[in-house]
């Protein structure tokens, strides 16, 4: 049977095909969502600005719920006591203990280079004096913490006060003596440039070192005029103190995995080696949860969507082999015998699909994770780990999948009867058992019913709520597809496709006659339409909620924003007396938990931060005035305050987002947007607590706009002024994690959509060359055949595409409903034109040239075909 196993394979090259860049696109898949666990699991993340230091102590980055389970990477830099150095210093077996602090640093201005031309870092176009800031924002640092990378001169000398030491990257042409402007903290000073110094390793994020005693008295304070507005090594002008991280270094002769263990570290600070170092240097490396669900959900779709190809692949192929299979038994063939012949053909395609398809997973992986760095979803210095278990296991799991797919097929095959398969072999009824209707049924019911429910949803539970009634609705449309084809949409199509002569004739009597084989054209890009728009269309309303109720909770007519770590404190002051503006606030985002009295609802899901300064709120005020949100208070949502039991003048204690505990004041019952409610908290108290220390916006109201937008910024580089549009911008929704799984799905339900649409258009066309010869010897031309295939292709396709997007507004729509108080889903339409234009591509180019091919042969050698 292996021998005739591999015989048949020459004669069903298309089947067999689309079984062999299933298994292999399953392989690489599957290879992939394992390296995504991998690297969730082990958070490796080579350390850059810090790689000299063997330790490194921080504060731990990830938020551990005191009555709740799981943990959330704190949104800001989780800072320690400075003090903490000098204990640590005083350790035996330390050799030294060297604090880091970074603070917002940006390069906005060079001098000229002595032939007049721009330095050659600046940005295309601009001249030797330009306000146009390059580098990054978080990079200034202390002289002396540059031992921790480390840096070494290259030019000049260590900095002394009034000076800095520049990464010859942002250097350019400059030298030292020349004079260089830096916006520390977003205020433009001028610096004599002492030194320019390299990294010995590559760092993503050149820096600019200060001198210590600078940085020690607060960076603008004795350089300027005004108060200290930029953080230090010790404290910020804001109050928060601490630093961000301790290098290390042990004696010699000292164990540094053994140093690490028993340095006295106060709760909640953590001693770094290794690898794992990078999570003290890099935010957002503190829990490998969002990429651990990833994983779970990619590698289950994949095998599941796999399963469904391969399943309908080989039961599409034995199908059409029934009168083969009829001739095997009736010549002495036993069950047992027919069901080893497909399980052997059919493994050996798919041994060899997945064995390339491992061989794949390498670049599927990389591919995938770095679309998720791109679109910061993980760290960019987050290392993708594959190694050799994730290989493993694809492989065990795509083989199991295979061979359980492949035994129920096989098993099909075994129990097909002679005669039963001879009178059946031409046309398959089309009547569907009382069981497979009632199965339908339910499904479709079920899909109804999460529906339903979906819009009395929260935002938060409606997409988890709603999503699986695509899934739901996809599978009732594969069972009953038939009947769904011959009884529902044929009669009502029938007239239009009559009226394109004896072609749309021939089409109708061949979509009602052969309504499983079309059937199973049908099933494939109902599934991929289903998930596809649903998934994408989901993501795209829920994103546009969230941005809707948070912009339209806030008034203001224009907004100020700073490439240089934020908005200081000189621009939120020269504001208020711009023409046209009647009232300025700043903005500050980030989030937090509520911890006495201790929060359920949110436990290692934050609830988002937002700080203000002035009366942009629109927000309805139940109880008590958002007038008095200044020093240490806070507003709460009436529905947050119920459930705690706190009222207006009752105390709360909330961890922020860099783990500080700070003592509220509720002075504000306040309303917002149904299930995107904030907490609400003074502007300087909560931006003392993010990373940067600095508001992110300055939001202006106006009673003249265009005089407003014409307002000179050129004073504080890097800030650009505009519409309220900009208010969304960088908004973090919460969605980063679920928008890329829905986009993941959508790409795995494209690509076996294609193999599967592709296979099976190509199997059922090929196998109608008898039906084609016997046409043609009855009068009719190759033109017309050809003409009554792209009617049925393009009905099927049609078909296809209005059953999918029916099973789409399943769940797109009580999503809206449920997100936006409307019906009414939000996406760009070209996703859905997109998508028409990919199902016809796959439909009608494989009909025109499989039809061609089965029309290849003379009429009479087509009668003679023995197989499909």
């Amino acid at each position: 049977m292996f021998r005739l196993a591999v015989t048949t394979l020459r004669y069903r090259t298309a089947a067999f095909l689309a079984i062999f860049v299933a298994v292999l696109l399953g392989g690489a898949l599957l290879s992939a969502a394992g390296g995504l666990l991998e690297t969730g699991l082990r958070l490796n993340a080579p350390p850059q600005r810090l790689a000299a230091a063997p330790i490194v102590v921080t504060g731990d980055p990830a938020y551990h719920p005191p009555n709740g389970n799981g943990a959330a990477a704190f949104p800001e830099r989780h800072r320690v006591d400075a003090a903490l150095a000098t204990k640590l210093a005083g350790t035996p077996g330390v050799a030294h203990a060297i604090p880091d602090r970074t603070f917002p640093a940006v390069v906005t201005a060079l001098a000229a280079s002595p032939n007049g031309s721009p330095p050659a870092g600046a940005p295309s176009g601009s001249g030797g004096d330009h306000t146009k800031p390059y580098g990054t924002a978080l990079a200034g640092h202390g002289w002396a913490s540059a031992v921790l990378t480390p840096y070494e001169l290259t030019a000049g000398h260590a900095p002394r006060s009034g000076q800095i030491v520049l990464d010859q990257r942002l250097a350019g042409s400059a030298k030292p003596g020349d004079q260089v402007t830096v916006a520390v903290s977003g205020e433009p000073r001028k610096y004599t440039l002492a030194g320019l110094a390299v990294a010995k390793h590559q760092l993503d994020n050149p820096a600019i070192f200060f001198a210590d005693a600078d940085v020690a008295a607060g960076v603008n304070g004795p350089l300027g005029t005004g108060s200290p507005s930029g953080p230090d090594g010790i404290r910020d002008a804001s109050g928060a103190a601490g630093v961000d991280a301790i290098g290390v270094f042990p004696t010699d002769g000292t164990s540094t995995k053994d140093l690490a263990k028993h340095l006295d570290l106060p709760a909640g600070v953590k001693a770094y080696t290794g690898d794992d170092r990078g999570a003290a240097e890099f935010t957002g490396i503190a829990t490998g949860l969002p990429l651990i669900i990833m994983s779970g959900v990619f590698g289950g779709m994949v095998a599941v969507v796999m399963a469904l190809v391969v399943s309908a692949t080989i039961g599409l192929s034995v199908r059409q082999r029934r009168r083969e299979l009829a001739l095997l038994r009736a010549s002495g063939a036993t069950p047992s015998q027919v069901g080893k012949m497909v399980v052997a053909e059919t493994m050996v395609v798919g041994v060899l699909g997945l064995v390339l398809g491992l061989l794949c997973g390498r670049f599927a992986g990389n591919w995938i994770f770095g679309m998720l760095t791109d679109g910061g979803i993980v760290p960019a210095q987050l290392r993708f780990d594959q190694g050799i278990l994730p290989f493993a296991g694809a492989a065990l799991l795509t083989f199991a999948v295979l061979r359980v797919t492949v035994g129920f097929a096989a098993g099909r095959a075994a129990r097909i009867r002679p005669i039963q398969a001879l009178a059946e072999a031409a046309v398959p009824p089309v009547a569907l058992s009382r069981v497979r209707v009632i199965i339908g049924l339910v499904f479709a019911g079920a899909t109804v019913a999460i529906a339903s429910s979906t819009p009395f949803m929260g935002p938060t539970n409606a997409a988890a709520i709603g999503g699986p009634a695509g899934l739901t609705g996809s599978i009732a449309v594969a069972i009953l597809a038939p009947l769904v084809i011959q009884r529902v949409l044929i009669p009502r199509v029938t007239g239009w496709i009559e009226k394109r002569g004896t072609a749309g004739t021939l089409a109708v009597i061949n979509l009602r006659v052969r309504a499983v084989q079309f059937g199973a054209i049908l099933i494939p890009i109902t599934i991929a339409t289903a998930i596809a728009v649903g998934n994408i269309y989901s993501q795209t309303t829920q994103q546009k909620a969230a941005v809707e109720a948070f912009t339209g909770n806030l008034s203001g007519d224009v907004v100020i924003t700073s490439t240089t770590g934020g908005v200081p404190a000189s621009l939120t002051e020269a504001a208020g007396s711009m023409p046209g503006v009647t009232a300025v606030s700043e903005l500050v985002q980030s989030k937090g938990w509520i911890e006495e009295p201790y929060d359920k609802s949110h436990t290692s899901d934050a609830w988002p931060l937002l700080g203000l300064s002035g009366p942009i709120s629109k927000g309805k005020v139940t109880k008590g005035s958002l007038d008095d949100l200044t020093g240490e208070t806070i507003a709460l949502p009436p529905g947050a305050a119920k459930k705690l039991k706190v009222d207006v003048g009752s105390d709360l204690g909330v961890r922020l987002g860099d783990n500080a505990l700070v003592k509220v004041k509720v002075v504000a019952l306040v309303e917002g947007p149904t299930g995107y409610e904030s907490l609400l908290l003074p502007a300087k108290l909560l931006a003392a607590h993010t990373t940067t220390g600095l508001p992110s916006q300055l939001v202006l109201k106006t009673s003249n706009k265009k005089a407003a937008l014409k307002a000179d910024l050129s004073k504080w580089p890097g800030t650009t002024m505009g519409s309220r549009d900009v208010l969304g911008d960088g908004l973090d929704t919460g969605l980063g994690v679920d928008a890329w799984i829905s986009y993941l799905l959508a790409a795995i339900a494209v690509a076996y959509t294609a193999i599967a649409s592709v296979n099976t258009i190509a199997v059922s066309v090929l196998d109608r060359r008898r039906e084609f010869g016997l046409q043609r010897l009855t009068g009719s031309t190759r033109r017309e055949v050809s003409r009554m295939l792209r009617l049925e292709a393009l009905l099927i396709a049609a078909i296809g595409l209005v059953t999918g997007l029916i099973t789409a507004a399943f769940t797109v729509l009580p999503i809206a409903l449920a997100t936006r108080g409307l019906p009414i889903p939000s996406g760009p339409i070209w996703i859905l034109l997109i998508w028409v234009a990919v199902v016809l591509l796959l439909v009608l180019p494989t009909t025109a040239i499989t039809g061609r091919i089965a029309m290849r042969a003379k009429p009479m050698d087509a009668l003679s075909t023995p197989v499909g």
